[in-house]
């Protein structure tokens, strides 16, 4: 039976995103349901169809549903083992769950004052010490992988990796806030943007007419 991959809407949902661009990186074929968050009753009744816990993203596989974008790829890779979506390599694999998970449950200060929004001018932002802070780590992590393990591709372990997907919306908020990188940063994030699956998702959201006027304040 296809996957069935239920989003919100691709201009704001940056947890969409990650497993959206996991599986279109890796080739595998998925029936794409967009949901338009934060617009009344109506619209949270549907997400509750596909799920209880009333949130996207939700991947549906027969009788199996996965509802949280990390449980996601790990999914995928557990059931596409063929299409590496970690690296192969014990190390590799190790820092690539580890950085995965460090962006699934921190960096709050920056993605409080940068909430995605593809379809905002691009115009640099005044951020915090902590935000500044989160940028510092950022910049690190990717360099530290090119680094250690960025042979064989232009990605955080050379070919593109479950890790990337899960830092994809982050490229996206440094462009539309312009936040400044250097060096191995700067350099993968063009890799990023110029990969075939980021580029569709963001021609995407700009088509997109939803306005969530909670993320327009920025």
């Amino acid at each position: 039976m296809a996957l069935t991959l239920v989003i919100g809407n691709k201009n704001y949902s940056s947890w969409s995103m990650r497993p959206w661009m996991a599986l279109k990186a890796a080739g595998i074929a998925f029936e794409e349901v967009v949901i338009s968050l934060y617009s009344g009753d109506a619209d949270k009744q549907k997400i509750l169809k596909y799920s209880p816990a009333g949130k996207v993203p939700i991947l549906i596989d027969g009788a199996v549903t996965i509802w949280d974008s990390l449980a996601i790829i790990e999914y995928v890779a557990e059931t596409f083992p063929e299409k590496g979506i970690w690296p192969k390599g014990a190390a590799a694999r190790a820092h690539a769950r580890s950085i995965s998970a460090e962006m699934h449950s921190g960096f709050v200060p920056l993605r409080s004052e940068c909430s995605m929004n593809i379809h905002r001018p691009i115009q640099r932002k005044q951020l915090s010490a902590d935000a500044t802070a989160n940028v510092e780590r950022l910049q690190d992590i990717w360099s530290e992988c090119r680094s250690k393990f960025g042979q064989g591709g232009p990605f955080l372990f050379g070919a593109f990796s479950g890790a990337d997907a899960m830092y994809a919306p982050i490229v996206h908020r440094f462009h539309t806030y312009g936040v400044e990188v250097k060096g191995a940063a700067a350099d993968y994030m063009k890799a990023m943007q110029a990969h075939p699956a980021f580029a569709e998702w963001t021609a995407a959201a700009l088509k997109e007419t939803w306005v969530i006027e909670k993320f327009e304040n920025d």
